[in-house]
Order: C-alpha cells, then structure tokens, then sequence
C-alpha cells in the first residue's frame, strides 16, 4: 500500500534527507522507525525534495510503500511515536500506487529565514546578519530573478545531465522588526541553489553588489555566487505543490 506523508523536521542534528551509511538522516530515521512499526524491512520511503545537511522542513512530503492494513491515523501515530522529537509526520493518507513523492510535484517553495540581531533561541533557525540590508534594493534583485532562466551560476551542477534552466514563480521579500523573510518558489532547484541566491541577495542588500551584477549571472556562467552561499541553518522546505 501506498501512503503519501507531509512531515516537518529540525534539519540541525542531520546529514540531510537522503539516506547515508555514515550519517543520519530524516530518510534513514523515517525507514528506522517503519521497519519498527511494521515489523518489515520490506518498506521504501521517497521524498519530494532532497535537503541539504542542516535544513529544515515545514511541509516535506514523502510516500511510503509498505504492507499493512494499519488505517492512515494510525500510521501517522505509530511511526511518530518511534521517531526523534525533530522529526514530525503532520498528516499520513492513501494515495494511488502511481503517486510519486518527486516526480509528481509541480512546484516547490523554500523560505529563507534572515535575523537582524544576534538570538539566543533561534540561532539554528536563522542567518544573523550582522549590516543593516537595503531590503526594497533587495527586492528589485530578486524581481530578476523570477521566470525561466539559465541558473548554471547559481547551483553546484556535479549531476550529470541535470539541466540547470529553473522556472522561478514567485520570489518574495519581506521583513518585520526582526526579521527578513526570503520566499521562493520554483518548478525545481538546483544544488544549493536557493542559499546562494539568498547570500547575493544579502551581497546587493549590503551594497556590495549591483542589480546589473546579478542579471548578469543569469547570461554569464559565473562561480562568483558560490562565494555568497547563505549557511543552512535559516531554510526551510516550506512546501510541495501537485
């Protein structure tokens, strides 16, 4: 039986989604506690977005094949029993056996949490930047960024034939008293794609970097963004979209 799962997770403690022999991992955890569970080790778990080590999840969606006659409740409250207190499944359902976690999803949004001072809670959930950013030059960056462009500069590409032109939907910034808020939304990323476009972003905040440098990574392969990549710590998955 196919069940699709939405879970959220504290990427802190983590080598990052996919399963690793050296590493935890949210995959390696979620298998761990079905093979528990259903006392099987016939069980496969398949995430829609593979996060890097240190990132976190709102809205993570993964299905679960497996034989069981267990109803979805129960499911959700068995294996969330098993599990580490950083890793929560949120809702457990039926889905067809075709349904796939990845290759199903049309649309993928991360938010990218930036702190303006120094946190003594959060600190594993934020980037403290320590210079005052120029949010509205910020935003008229990221306004470039949005459409369907060549994002070679920003993403390691060591995936063979993977290819490197994204559609971005939705780029959005916004802030409060003590925080900036970078949401993406996109048809896929590349490899640390979403942290780089955040530490440029920072780069034009600072004004470090102009509007003309950024447009210009899109027409002009360039490793320069690679030197801006924003630390794990302050992304979240924040969603799946079929």
């Amino acid at each position: 039986m196919r069940f699709k799962i939405t879970l959220e997770y504290d990427g802190t403690r983590y080598g990052g989604w996919q399963l690793q022999k050296n590493s935890r991992t949210i995959q390696g955890e979620l298998l761990e506690a079905a093979f528990k569970v259903f006392g099987t080790q016939d069980v496969e778990i398949y995430g829609a977005g593979r996060t890097d080590a240190g990132v976190h999840a709102h809205g993570q969606v993964a299905h679960l094949d497996v034989a069981t006659r267990l109803p979805p409740e129960q499911v959700k409250f068995r294996l969330n029993d098993e599990l580490p207190s950083d890793i929560n499944i949120l809702h457990a359902e039926p889905i067809h056996p075709r349904f796939h976690a990845r290759h199903d999803a049309r649309q993928r949004s991360y938010v990218y949490q930036i702190s303006k001072r120094r946190d003594a809670f959060a600190k594993r959930h934020v980037w403290w930047v320590k210079d005052q950013l120029n949010v509205p030059l910020m935003r008229a960056a990221g306004a470039q960024l949005i459409g369907f462009h060549d994002f070679r500069s920003f993403g390691d590409t060591e995936k063979d034939g993977q290819s490197t032109r994204v559609e971005l939907t939705r780029l959005d910034i916004r802030e409060d008293a003590e925080r900036i808020y970078v949401q993406i939304t996109g048809s896929h990323f590349l490899w640390k794609m979403v942290r780089r476009i955040v530490g440029t972003l920072v780069e034009v905040g600072r004004g470090r970097m102009t509007l003309e440098t950024v447009e210009g990574f899109l027409h002009r392969p360039s490793r320069e963004p690679a030197k801006f990549t924003a630390p794990p710590s302050g992304l979240f998955l924040e969603r799946i979209e079929y």
